[in-house]
């Protein structure tokens, strides 16, 4: 589903990729780890045509990412930003079903509340919910209104950015399951970036470790404990000792 070939990525004389390979087959779930700065959230903005690689390919279902389409290309994704970034002005609802009411293909606003309204109730809310305005929800119920947005237009592909970041160790367990179940359910090919390996173990099957540019390692995510790697051994452990250099 997602094929990256040899990318690479600058800003001035900071080389934040330098040559990442990684393979995405179709309904499987990625979660790419690392420390702060080692390119993950570059790596996803490169994939969803947000940045421009410097070198390399990136190919999703067999054509060029940053050719072809570019409306049609983009609607085949959903997104769960790391903050939710809800529009405060409009009401939950209208947030999620933000991208239902645009674009040639757009829903009367009847239709779009429908569906909004659904997905609320696929990730735990009531339907009266969808009235309120985000700066009324608690921070776990406006992640679970960034995943129905993420998943009201039934994309084929969902990037999760720190899903759990900033909610307590409940509330981040009930977000890591229904990630899974929606995933799952809905046979979407997801990319995660997380720093939680809670998520990572509820989420994946596959993981991935960025360090240095590149991919250090990259397996099921059951062997995490046994790949003698010592780049994901370090992190996995939170050593200060080893290949990776914590800054002091």
């Amino acid at each position: 589903m997602i094929d990256i070939k040899n990318v690479h990525k600058a800003f001035g004389d900071n080389k934040v990729l330098q040559g990442v390979d990684m393979k995405i087959a179709k309904g499987e779930s990625m979660v790419i780890i690392g420390g702060s700065g080692t390119g993950k959230s570059v790596l996803l903005k490169c994939v969803l045509g947000l940045e421009t690689q410097d070198a390399g390919r990136i190919i999703v279902y067999g054509e060029e990412a940053d050719k072809g389409d570019r409306d049609a290309f983009l609607a085949r994704f959903g997104m769960l930003f790391q903050s939710a970034a809800l529009f405060d002005s409009l009401s939950v609802w209208q947030n999620v079903a933000f991208r239902l009411m645009r674009g040639p293909n757009k829903l009367s606003k009847a239709d779009a509340q429908e569906i909004a309204i659904e997905k609320l109730r696929r990730v735990g809310l009531k339907p009266e919910v969808g009235l309120k305005y985000p700066a009324e929800l608690s921070g776990g119920m406006q992640k679970r209104v960034g995943l129905a947005r993420a998943i009201a237009a039934e994309p084929e592909i969902i990037f999760f950015d720190e899903p759990t970041t900033g909610l307590d160790p409940i509330m981040s367990g009930v977000i890591n399951e229904l990630i899974r179940e929606i995933v799952v359910e809905m046979g979407a090919t997801a990319m995660t970036i997380t720093h939680d390996m809670s998520s990572v173990r509820a989420i994946a099957d596959k993981v991935a470790m960025l360090h240095d540019g590149v991919v250090q390692w990259t397996g099921p995510v059951g062997n995490l404990e046994t790949s003698g790697n010592p780049y994901l051994d370090q992190f996995l452990n939170g050593r200060a000792e080893g290949p990776i250099e914590a800054v002091r």
